[in-house]
């Protein structure tokens, strides 16, 4: 199948939209396909990620001013992004700006997530190893604190979860 706007190479990116229940579909090789999406493939307004977080952004900091205000304020110290920056572009400057504006970000990161440490997702169909193994670390880390807070025998219970669940993953099983 050719392109649907060049109509010279393969199409390789096929869209499918709905408007109104009316379908439109468009087959489009990679060369136009990246054209168009440059133009934000004809949506109005363009809708990003890094547009949304900095809407979030400046909601949870306060309003449109609160940017403005901060934008001499609060700098990494090692990327130089400025409070303001990071709300009017969505993204943070780099790796340190996360420890920085952490007092800022974790409750929107709670907000959005329900939750600030990233726990991963594994599909239900295919992780059964890999959900065993997840739920050995888990185990093991709960085994830490429950020996640090000397409660002995919900220890013992969680050391007995883990060989149960180790010998099921020695044997090619799941859980």
């Amino acid at each position: 199948m050719l392109c649907d706007h060049c109509g010279q190479r393969q199409a390789t990116v096929h869209l499918t939209e709905i408007t109104n229940g009316h379908k439109t579909e468009s087959h489009l090789c990679q060369v136009c396909a990246s054209e168009i999406q440059a133009q934000g493939f004809g949506f109005a307004p363009q809708l990003n990620l890094h547009h949304f977080m900095a809407g979030l952004l400046n909601h949870e900091l306060g309003g449109a001013n609160y940017g403005q205000q901060q934008a001499d304020g609060e700098k990494c110290a090692r990327c130089g992004m400025a409070e303001g920056q990071i709300m009017k572009q969505g993204l943070l400057g780099c790796g340190d700006c996360y420890p920085y504006f952490e007092e800022k970000m974790q409750p929107l990161l709670r907000r959005i997530h329900g939750n600030t440490r990233h726990t991963g997702k594994v599909p239900g169909r295919t992780g059964g190893r890999a959900r065993t193994v997840k739920e050995i670390e888990n185990l093991k880390n709960r085994l830490r604190e429950a020996v640090g807070r000397e409660e002995f025998e919900r220890a013992a219970q969680f050391r007995d979860a883990i060989r149960q669940l180790e010998k099921t993953l020695e044997e090619g099983g799941e859980a």
